[in-house]
Formats: structure tokens, C-alpha cells, sequence
């Protein structure tokens, strides 16, 4: 006899009653991990490490030492180290006017937030 009134007699009480999909199996665990701001931080540090890995690499292969001059200065300088230096400066450059414009933008915001507070 089945304790359930709906189960036809053949039907075990277990059977017959579907659980309901809680998310409790592994697989569906898996599928609900989503991408937080640390795994960007170390996924970032890990491709920034494989950059730096390979600009080593970049450095040791070429050592030829080439003459430079900038606004009368003469100097001589690995290949390497010179193209890392111009990349670093050119990355410095990028990172300022990045920094003007989210401050002028950080301005206007705060500017609009008052002039809407105010109405």
C-alpha cells in the first residue's frame, strides 16, 4: 500500500514523487561560481607575469647596444632595454591622459548630482 493517494499501485512512494532541482549536485555548483573581482586580480597577475616573461626573454635576445639621441643628449643603450623603456613611457603617457579624463568625468558627475539634488 502506498501512502500517497495519487500513486497507482505499482509506483513505489519514491518514484513518484520528483524532487525538485535544488542545485545540490556538483555539476550544478559548478555552474552557479561566478567571476569575482579576485579572480580578475589574479588572472591579471598571472597574463601580467607571462608579459613580464617574455619581455625578459625579449631583453636577453637582444643586446645589441645602439646609439640614441634625443633633443641633443647621446647615450648607448641595449636594443632591448630601449624598446622596453619606450613602451613603459608610452604606457605612462596612456595611463595620464587616462587619469585627466576620469577625474574631468568624475567632475561633471559630481556637478550634475548637485545641480539634480537641488531641484
Amino acid at each position: 500500500m502506498s501512502s500517497e493517494p495519487n500513486a497507482s499501485p505499482g509506483e513505489s512512494s519514491s518514484s513518484a514523487v520528483a524532487e525538485p532541482a535544488t542545485g545540490n549536485s556538483p555539476d550544478d555548483q559548478t555552474a552557479d561560481v561566478k567571476f569575482t573581482r579576485a579572480a580578475a586580480l589574479w588572472s591579471s597577475l598571472i597574463l601580467g607575469f607571462l608579459i613580464l616573461i617574455v619581455l625578459l626573454i625579449f631583453i636577453t635576445q637582444n643586446t645589441a647596444v645602439a646609439q640614441f639621441t634625443f633633443l641633443g643628449w647621446h647615450w648607448d643603450l641595449q636594443l632591448g632595454v630601449a624598446i622596453l623603456l619606450a613602451a613603459v613611457g608610452g604606457g605612462l603617457v596612456t595611463a595620464g591622459v587616462s587619469a585627466a579624463r576620469m577625474f574631468q568625468l568624475r567632475r561633471a558627475a559630481k556637478k550634475n548630482l548637485h545641480l539634480a539634488l537641488k531641484r
